[in-house]
């Protein structure tokens, strides 16, 4: 099978698997939690996107990953992660949480799409050994930010209520069964 299908395959199954599962152990306690603890937790998430910047470490990736989508995509990430580390470090201080919260989720989601054009420009797929092991990152981490990412637009822009509760969801993202 060639590199550009196994990718293809590899990142269409990865949304979906990541969808599945939000939809199911994610969404559910994020729903139940007040929105600034859902917020911090999809923060949190979000926090190590600085792992990003491995797209520019020669020998964790090819030699000839195509710099037009390695230096956006490693630059992006570790803004999105600083934005992130400012969210939850603000929580406290309302009036700079908020706006934080809005600036992260928007440069975050405009990364990931932005890094998908530029991965199809540059015919990322065909070159996908290129990756090298941050191969896992635009199949598994990838998304994953970016169904949490359209979760933090469902919280913000939804108008404000108590938590829902429900007797499935707890107060943790963790499970314990």
């Amino acid at each position: 099978m060639a590199a550009k299908d196994i990718f293809n395959i590899d990142m269409a199954l990865g949304y979906l698997a990541w969808a599945l599962c939000i939809t199911t152990y994610v969404w559910p306690r994020l729903r139940a939690m007040d929105r600034v603890e859902a917020h911090r937790a999809i923060a949190t998430f979000n926090s190590f996107r600085f792992f990003g910047l491995v797209f520019l470490l020669p020998g964790f990736v090819g030699p000839n990953l195509p710099q037009g989508f390695a230096t956006p995509a490693a630059y992006g990430d570790l803004a999105t992660a600083l934005l992130a580390i400012l969210v939850l470090l603000t929580v406290r201080v309302r009036f700079l949480f908020w706006p934080l919260v809005w600036a992260f989720n928007l440069v975050g989601l405009a990364d990931l799409v932005i890094d998908t054009a530029r991965a199809v420009s540059v015919n990322l797929p065909s070159v996908a050994g290129q990756l090298g092991a941050g191969y896992a990152i635009p199949m598994l981490y990838v998304p994953a930010l970016f169904w949490m990412h359209i979760l933090a637009f469902w919280l913000l822009l939804r108008p404000g209520r108590a938590p829902v509760r429900s007797t499935n969801a707890r107060m943790s993202l963790a499970a314990t069964e």
